[in-house]
């Protein structure tokens, strides 16, 4: 998968979680209150629930940080000016391990309120197993209304049936590959090595990355390697209103 002399697995990981006040859709989104607690307090106990290392939340407003101190969890105030979510969890990481002493980077979004733990875990798997520089997560769709639904992004990848992970070869939010064929439904969680997530902030957008408002293809379009690790659900994002009122309703049903 790459050319680079063989990478150690990751053996010291932590979860950052970039949150912002401002979304077009869902303004305030991280604090909306589903069933008692701040979408961005489920979300923080979702990652510490999967147990693989500390968890940050790297927040663009001080409402934010507030929330997540109230909650007894850890977070850092960033520059609201960041361009992503990637930018604003390398800033945090800076500030919480300047020493670097953790080796994997997992960038998981923030409005993901009802994500399993397991599903987290997972996106590790690819860097335990190859030689990737970033890894994430896809599920096979066959669902026509999202193949042709811009806002599910679709992932070009193979599996031999051999392995559950296997590279990444292009993101789109057209329904790829054409043919015959499974398609997969990308989920946009991230584990990036330490180095390659500095290489990757360091970068400047790439022309296919403003094509598509897609920013893992900046790393694609820069050589740089995306492994995928298979997994079965695809876990429910919240991106509107309706989508907070689902989320409400699923959370007051598991009491």
């Amino acid at each position: 998968m790459s050319e680079n002399p063989q990478k150690t697995p990751p053996k010291n990981p932590i979860v950052v979680i970039p949150a912002r006040m401002a979304s077009t859709r869902l303004p305030g989104k991280p604090l909306a209150d589903i069933d008692g607690k701040s979408m961005i307090v489920r979300v923080m106990e979702c990652a510490l629930a999967a147990n693989i290392g500390p968890v940050v939340v790297a927040a663009a407003e001080k409402e934010i940080v507030d929330e997540i101190t109230k909650a007894g969890g850890k977070a850092v105030l960033t520059d609201p000016d960041l361009k992503s979510g990637s930018d604003r969890v390398f800033a945090a990481l800076g500030e919480v391990d300047p020493a670097g002493s953790h080796d994997a980077i997992i960038n998981l979004q923030g409005d993901i309120p009802l994500i399993g733990p397991e599903i987290i875990k997972a996106v590790l798997l690819p860097l335990a197993a190859t030689n990737a520089d970033i890894s994430t997560l896809v599920a096979e769709t066959t669902d026509p209304l999202e193949l042709s639904d811009p806002h599910v992004v679709k992932a070009a990848v193979g599996f031999d049936g051999s392995s559950n992970i296997a590279s990444a070869l292009y993101f789109s939010r057209l329904p790829i590959p054409a043919g015959e064929g499974p398609h997969y439904h990308h989920i946009g969680i991230y584990a990036f090595r330490r180095e390659a997530l500095a290489r990757f902030v360091a970068l400047p957008p790439g022309q296919l990355e403003s094509r598509e408002k897609l920013e893992q293809l900046r790393a694609l379009e820069n050589g740089m390697s995306i492994a995928c690790a298979l997994v079965d659900t695809v876990p429910f994002g919240v991106d509107t209103p309706d989508d907070l009122e689902r989320a409400r309703k699923i959370i007051a049903g598991k009491k």
